[in-house]
């Protein structure tokens, strides 16, 4: 590539008529049937305001799960097509259809973020800057060879970084930090946070310490507590010990913490936060009311690992809510300017505050391996995978 040029080429990018790359795509028939493919897809040329990234990191976030799965049995799995364009169907079970009428028959690209090295950068002085910089992106369509997004949604990474390491630079890291300024604006001093031995709730365990927040980690088993315990968290507990009930109100009632965020969603989680939060609050309640503690408790579900409904057992008085958080509408909320100062603290600690682990790298060939999916699909702490959409692919399967 020729820096500076506007559109600058790379040896995978000879004819740009014909140039174009594989994409994974998800299509949920009307019938039931979900089907996943990889599809050859041309390769724009930037606007002048945007840049061509070629994709070497994307990661599968329980985000990504929802649309490229979409409920789907995994049992029934099965693969046909040919070895470097697989084709997988299955079955998604008919009580989840009606909630997915919207996309019926619509063929949708999957992968909210990922990182790569920009290839190509439109005729602006913003998009000029990135030509030949690794950057990560939040963007969709990133389990795609190449990938052409407007400057607004990079994220330049600090020198020396790889795409492996900004790839989850955009939904863990601004999700956790927006959990963080939620509690200011909210009027809280604590948190409680589910599923908290994932990626995400490392982040948020480091981001706690450096700012003498508590913190209440609550995770499903004792090797996802001392993993926790090891980087330094104070208040863990399992919650498949029989003890946990006693636990968790024993940890509220040290941090004071009436606020949490569930990554659960369904089952009986939400409403034990709540319980034990009345709990630890009724220990210093000066009288009885029937009505309960008037302090304010609020659990926030921002995730779906569990299945089922929210079962809410009501021994948690009168002030309490249950709602729905997530992070763009977040983002919204506080504006394009709070929102780059956040950012720019990820670009700064990406390699500390904010560095993610992954089980395996795949690529998007992999990706469609009904073996790998039984893993991944999983969404279980220590099994995060990463897609290069690129690895393994050689130029007469990049660009043609």
């Amino acid at each position: 590539m020729i820096p500076g040029s506007i559109t600058g080429t790379t040896p995978l990018m000879k004819d740009a008529d014909a140039r174009t790359g594989l994409q994974l795509r998800s299509l949920v028939k009307a019938n039931g049937d979900l089907e996943l493919s990889l599809i050859r897809i041309p390769t724009p040329a930037p606007a002048a305001n945007e840049v061509l990234i070629r994709v070497e990191a994307a990661p599968i976030n329980p985000s990504d799960l929802g649309l490229l799965l979409a409920g789907a049995d995994i049992t029934q799995l099965k693969q046909s097509g040919t070895t470097h364009e697989p084709h997988v169907t299955s079955r998604v079970p008919d009580a989840m259809l009606k909630s997915l009428a919207a996309r019926f028959d619509i063929s949708m690209p999957v992968g909210n973020e990922g990182a790569g090295v920009v290839i190509e950068a439109g005729s602006s002085e913003a998009a000029q800057a990135l030509l030949g910089k690794t950057v990560a992106a939040l963007g969709g369509a990133m389990y795609s060879q190449f990938r052409c997004v407007s400057v607004e949604q990079c994220l330049p990474l600090p020198p020396g970084a790889a795409p492996a390491e900004g790839a989850s630079a955009f939904v863990n890291p601004l999700t956790a930090l927006g959990m963080v300024e939620t509690m200011r604006a909210e009027g809280y001093t604590a948190l409680v946070h589910t599923a908290a031995a994932s990626n995400l709730g490392q982040m948020l365990n480091r981001i706690c310490q450096k700012e003498n927040i508590s913190l209440v980690n609550i995770v499903r088993s004792e090797e996802q507590a001392k993993l926790l315990r090891s980087i330094g968290a104070v208040h863990v507990c399992n919650s498949a010990s029989p003890t946990f009930i006693a636990d968790l109100t024993e940890a509220l009632a040290a941090t004071g913490a009436t606020l949490a965020f569930d990554a659960i969603g369904g089952g009986k989680l939400a409403g034990q936060i709540l319980m034990c939060m009345e709990a630890a609050l009724n220990r210093k309640a000066a009288h009885y009311s029937r009505y309960g503690s008037p302090t304010h408790k609020q659990v926030y579900v921002y995730g779906g690992l569990g299945q089922g409904p929210i079962e809410l057992n009501r021994a948690f008085g009168m002030a309490w809510g249950v709602g729905g958080w997530l992070v763009t509408p977040f983002l919204q909320k506080i504006g394009p300017a709070a929102t780059q100062k956040l950012k720019q603290r990820v670009a700064a600690e990406l390699k500390t505050t904010f560095v993610s682990r992954y089980a395996a790298e795949i690529s998007l060939v992999e990706a469609l391996d009904p073996a790998t999916i039984a893993v991944y699909s999983k969404a279980a702490t220590g099994h995060k995978y990463l897609i290069n959409p690129n690895k393994g692919l050689g130029e007469e399967h990049s660009a043609r």
